[in-house]
């Protein structure tokens, strides 16, 4: 069997995990009128508000980003903000180390399943086909990151776990090479000096194994100089949170970013999910209709693009 063979093979069962199963998820308008707009309003737009008592601090100066300095309590992840409000030192080093490598510092690449594709996460941004509204500042990251928000990621496919962005078989033949890893033809081919990693909804059938993974995906990135972006998932499909503990405990620990999607998505109707439990409620990026964001996936996509601004002016060299 050839590479592209079993590439296609393999393609072709990834609609059986969870998250992916039903393919692209319906356009459905939210229009419960369970929370009102005003209350969204107020849940949700402070999305840098200072994170719950008994969150602990970021890690000191001069800490092995291996080895936390303190233990995150178990649920402390819930109360840390949707959008991060500092940038470590250890992220300003990931960065500069990746310019020197050849990064290109306008470019980001997405790694994850179904829900990272560029269909309904990002891709508009790319076109006309959305609308600010009062977030207008977010034009400039839209602009200076044209061309990644339309890209094709190697290291995204339905089904994708931590594991399978580390595994050759999953590579795309016609454009890795033999033995590469999606992750590493994705990085290898674009040069991002971002990634914004989107896992776990599809490891709820293995979690003892999604630390494991989870290091191995952040260590390669940080050999190459690109900063690891670190997003909560929406969903609870392993019941216990165990995955969102895992990912916002390797953030803390690494002295990454977290993206805390799942902060994000809680005051709206269903915490944002359709009945499945796993895919998330969909309208258009126009973020001043008060029924389109009463949908997940608006606030997914307008989350996306302020942590990449918070993240992108914060690593910039100060003229």
């Amino acid at each position: 069997m050839t590479r592209r063979t079993l590439f296609i093979f393999l393609s072709s069962f990834a609609f059986t995990f969870a998250a992916c199963a039903g393919g692209k998820p319906p356009v459905l308008l939210v229009t419960s009128t369970d929370v009102p707009a005003t209350a969204l309003a107020t849940a949700v737009l402070d999305l840098t508000a200072t994170p719950a008592a008994g969150v602990p601090p970021t890690l000191t100066e001069g800490s092995s980003p291996a080895t936390p300095t303190a233990t995150l309590a178990l649920d402390a992840w819930m109360g840390m903000p949707v959008v991060p409000e500092n940038v470590s030192a250890r992220v300003q080093e990931i960065y500069l180390r990746g310019q020197g490598l050849g990064n290109n510092p306008a470019a980001f690449s997405k790694i994850g399943d179904c829900d990272a594709t560029t269909t309904w996460f990002l891709g508009e941004f790319e076109g006309e086909n959305y609308s600010l509204g009062e977030y207008q500042y977010l034009q400039g990251v839209i602009a200076y990151f044209r061309g990644s928000y339309s890209r094709e990621s190697i290291a995204v496919q339905r089904g994708f776990t931590a594991a399978s962005v580390l595994t050759p078989l999953w590579a795309d033949p016609e454009q890795c090479q033999t033995g590469e890893t999606p992750l590493g033809c994705e990085v290898r081919l674009h040069r991002p000096a971002y990634a914004l990693i989107l896992l776990g909804t599809n490891d709820v059938n293995r979690p003892e194994v999604f630390e494991r993974n989870m290091r191995q995906v952040l260590d390669t990135l940080i050999d190459e100089g690109v900063v690891p972006i670190l997003a909560t998932k929406a969903d609870n499909l392993e019941g216990d949170h165990s995955i969102n503990v895992t990912i916002a405990r390797l953030a803390y620990e690494y002295q990454l970013p977290l993206w805390n999607f799942w902060l994000a998505v809680q005051p709206l109707p269903n915490h944002g999910l359709q009945d499945d439990g796993a895919h998330l409620t969909f309208a258009g990026n126009h973020f001043e209709d008060p029924v389109r964001m009463r949908a997940a996936w608006p606030w997914r996509n307008l989350t996306a693009l302020q942590v990449l601004d918070k993240i992108w002016r914060e690593t910039q060299p100060t003229p």
